[in-house]
């Protein structure tokens, strides 16, 4: 695996007033995309090469992942969704994330003008290691809570899905990202459904994870929301995806169902104005969702 740590460079979306930032850690060359997506089939992949490469499949024919927060502000709240992968961090399968010490994401972060204090809430769409790792920081060898001020949102039913595997057998992540904060008392257990106010609310999205959520934004209360745009979390990792939604992902925990969501959402995003801010789709990983024969695929935004 191959990886570039990202020369950060503010990347921002403005919808009324809600403005999206993107914080990129890395994006990397992957594994083999029809071992990250087993149900990929040669000839489907021979028929779509030509436009993967060289943002989302590499000459190797690996995928194409970007590691990313997003930093959404709206005129209450300073929201951070998914940690990405964190520093110090003991990944000894994921040979490009142990033992991390670059400056890359905070780096990102002092880049929009924010410190770790500037932060009011934490959202992890679900609890992999990727989507975690910047909950805590070392310090004096203990992991502490990364953003003294956050509250962290998790779903209770994806916490106790992975404590009890956790229990069973340990897991690096939920050990030095997720418990500690726990621990600190400043985690919020929600449904995959919680609103956080008139412009941040969850989606549920299960499939991927037992208890995934995307996160909508937009504005309104109740039948009057207007959804302006979506952070999908891992509900969708490659643009090979959206045009065949029922192309599977290697750690789905229940694949069929992450084969109805995915369609689902694309399917409600679809033909719409609202922007789609992917966390795994290569630079500049957001676009509007648009028609391709039974399928998917991203329209670019600037």
């Amino acid at each position: 695996m191959t990886a570039t740590a990202s020369t950060v460079v503010p990347d921002t979306l403005v919808l009324g007033d809600v403005t999206i930032h993107r914080i990129v850690e890395m994006e990397a060359a992957f594994m083999p995309v029809r071992q990250f997506l087993p149900t990929l089939s040669e000839e489907a992949l021979a028929e779509n090469r030509a436009w993967l490469r060289p943002g989302a499949l590499d000459v190797e024919d690996r995928v194409v992942l970007c590691f990313q927060s997003y930093i959404v502000r709206t005129p209450h709240h300073v929201v951070l969704v998914d940690s990405c992968i964190g520093n110090d961090k003991e990944r000894p399968t994921r040979p490009i994330w142990h033992r991390k010490t670059d400056r890359a994401w905070m780096g990102g972060l002092a880049s929009l003008g924010l410190g770790v204090e500037d932060i009011d809430v934490v959202m992890c769409t679900h609890l992999h290691a990727d989507h975690v790792g910047w909950n805590t920081r070392l310090e004096n060898g203990r992991w502490v809570p990364t953003f003294p001020r956050a509250r962290y949102l998790f779903s209770r039913k994806e916490l106790d899905y992975w404590q009890a595997r956790h229990a069973t057998a340990p897991i690096e992540a939920i050990a030095d990202s997720v418990l500690p904060v726990v621990a600190a008392g400043q985690c919020d257990l929600v449904a995959s459904d919680h609103v956080l106010d008139d412009h941040v609310r969850l989606m549920p999205t299960p499939g991927h994870t037992p208890d995934h959520f995307a996160v909508s934004l937009g504005q309104g209360t109740g039948d009057k929301w207007r959804r302006a745009a979506a952070i999908t979390g891992d509900l969708i990792h490659s643009p090979l995806q959206a045009r065949y939604p029922e192309l599977v992902m290697t750690a789905d925990t229940d694949p069929a169902l992450a084969v109805r969501t995915r369609r689902a959402f694309l399917e409600g995003m679809c033909d719409t104005d609202a922007v789609c801010c992917f966390a795994h789709f290569p630079s500049p990983s957001r676009g509007r969702i648009r028609r391709w024969g039974e399928g998917f695929r991203c329209e670019g935004v600037g």
